[in-house]
């Protein structure tokens, strides 16, 4: 089975997200929307075909119904449908994922005239994600498409990868520069960090590239170290699912203080 993690420039129309929820068909296992990213991250799961099939009716729908110049919050984004990575969950899978990857990109394109950048191998290297947002339409070409971006619908990065973990850490009474500089502390090669204000609060948004090296109880415990007087940690949450294995190397006891529980295992939902 693969997985595909699709990132969506809407997380406040609970009508629209509910539409968009029934789009993405039998695949579907999770949905996390966040008002103050105004994202929503759907997860689908399935054998190639039935997901390939229902990754497309989500990402039409998507289309059809969001304007990125209507769009405004506070996650970076380049467009409606922002980033949509293919994930093997079996060792004996990456291929497969890169082929849906091309395939759905090349679609993309072609139906929508919406360009289409490629991340993970490409060509021989590992091209990242943050490489093609830093880089696209200024030294980064499309892979697929046209060489300007949709007014309407933008651009998109399409992706194959491993297995990462999205998850955040909210704060009280810390400040941005206060967050920046722990988004900073807890960034390195198996984490990649932002910060962000979300209303009365701030939230060091993370991404885990490999949680069995660096898992959410070590930069739990980076950020709790390095709280300015005053300021705490008032939430942990995960955006999305992740692998029991990663629940299974932290105490049992911290999985509510982190955000995890079993329910939000991949392997809960197959």
């Amino acid at each position: 089975m693969l997985e595909c993690v699709i990132n969506i420039s809407e997380g406040r129309n609970l009508e629209l997200l509910s539409d968009l929820r029934a789009a993405g068909g039998p695949s579907l296992r999770d949905l996390h929307a966040d008002e103050f990213h105004n994202r929503s991250v759907f997860t689908l799961i399935n054998d190639p075909e039935p997901l390939s099939r229902d990754v497309h009716a989500l990402i039409s729908a998507s289309y059809d119904a969001l304007d990125l110049r209507l769009h405004e919050g506070v996650h970076p984004r380049f467009g409606v449908v922002d980033v949509v990575p293919f994930v093997a969950l079996e060792p004996v899978e990456p291929a497969r994922a890169v082929e849906l990857r091309d395939r759905t990109a090349q679609w993309i394109s072609e139906t929508f005239g919406v360009p289409t950048f490629l991340y993970g191998p490409v060509d021989g290297v590992i091209r990242t994600l943050p490489d093609v947002r830093r880089r696209a339409f200024d030294g980064l070409s499309p892979d697929f498409g046209a060489t300007s971006a949709s007014p309407k619908l933008g651009a998109v990065a399409v992706g194959a990868r491993p297995i990462l973990v999205a998850w955040n850490i909210w704060l009280a009474d810390v400040s941005r520069d206060e967050t920046r500089a722990l988004a900073k502390v807890v960034r390195r090669s198996e984490v990649r960090s932002l910060a962000f204000r979300a209303g009365e609060f701030t939230q060091v948004s993370c991404n885990l590239i490999d949680p069995m090296v660096v898992g959410p109880s070590v930069v739990y415990d980076e950020v709790a170290a390095r709280l300015p007087e005053g300021g705490e940690i008032v939430l942990a949450e995960l955006a999305g699912l992740v692998p029991f294995a990663v629940l299974d190397a932290v105490d049992r006891r911290r999985w509510a203080q982190l955000g995890l529980s079993e329910d939000q295992t991949i392997e809960s939902r197959l």
